[in-house]
């Protein structure tokens, strides 16, 4: 494709065709959404652009038809990704923030709303940092922390709360190992864990299994081990009457809420996600 071959308009509809033709999910958004973020336009504004796309951008949306027909998906190719009101930087130990998400969020921002001064919140496994950085964003009165195993992830996560003009603060830890500095303090506790069991990695489509970071994806067993490390490891670090939100697989929150029972938290409810799908558990400690 050289300079003067190809419009915008042209263009995004070809790679629509081709990633379609490959039974590349979702090919018309693809396209256009690879476009419109290459040119800095809106998706809508693609079908009007009748000139020429320069040479080096028509090679580099070139590229990127490639390695979407390779089943790399679009946050990856353009190395961000949008949630709620942020864009937010990725990296190779970072899930891609996905929209089911931000029923979590929502969740969260609900009780904090309903509790009589805004909680310390605790962000465990937070990679992007997508849910720290809501927070800290969207209710900016809170003290929000956020953890995670990986070094590299928190790089990630840091440069997105500075980008995003949030304060938070960042610790390297296992769940609750590294947390001690907060002890008896936190009153919100969120995590999106890991919780697909291995067992079932090949029934994922290749944009998550082959692009996801195994660390922040998979669990062991059920499905259901880093739930009752949570339960197990963070009261020491919950206020009396802590809220907690925890997203959840398919099929597993009724199992997360009885382990939940089982620990002294008290169940409140479960949220669905965009789909409808139950998404969130929301839990109280009660020690």
């Amino acid at each position: 494709m050289q300079a003067g071959d190809i419009s915008a308009r042209s263009a995004v509809r070809d790679g629509a065709a081709r990633l379609a033709k490959a039974g590349v999910p979702e090919p018309e958004a693809s396209a256009e959404i690879l476009l419109s973020e290459l040119l800095d336009v809106r998706r809508g504004d693609l079908a009007f652009l009748d000139e020429p796309l320069p040479g080096e951008q028509a090679e580099l949306y070139e590229t990127w038809i490639l390695r979407r027909l390779d089943r790399e998906p679009v946050q990856r190719i353009l190395g961000y990704a949008y949630f709620r009101n942020l864009r937010l930087d990725l990296g190779p130990s970072t899930l891609i923030p996905r929209p089911d998400t931000e029923s979590l969020v929502d969740a969260a921002l609900e009780l904090i709303d309903a509790r009589p001064e805004p909680p310390v919140v605790l962000d465990i496994g937070t990679g992007s940092g997508a849910i720290a950085v809501s927070i800290a964003q969207e209710r900016p009165a809170c003290e929000v922390h956020a953890s995670d195993i990986s070094g590299e992830a928190l790089e990630v996560a840091r440069r997105n709360a500075r980008l995003n003009g949030t304060t938070v603060e960042f610790h390297l830890a296992d769940v609750g190992a590294g947390l001690e500095g907060l002890r008896g303090r936190v009153g919100m506790l969120v995590s999106n864990p890991p919780y697909v069991g291995r067992d079932e990695k090949e029934r994922l489509a290749p944009e998550v299994h082959e692009w996801d970071p195994d660390t922040a994806l998979f669990s062991e067993g059920d499905g259901l081990h880093f739930f009752r490390r949570i339960f197990a490891e963070t009261p020491p670090l919950l206020v009396r009457g802590a809220d907690a939100v925890l997203e959840v697989g398919d099929w597993q929150a009724n199992a997360v809420m009885e382990l939940g029972r089982e620990n002294g938290f008290a169940p409140l409810g479960i949220r669905p996600d965009l789909a409808g799908t139950p998404r969130a558990t929301l839990l109280r400690w009660q020690g």
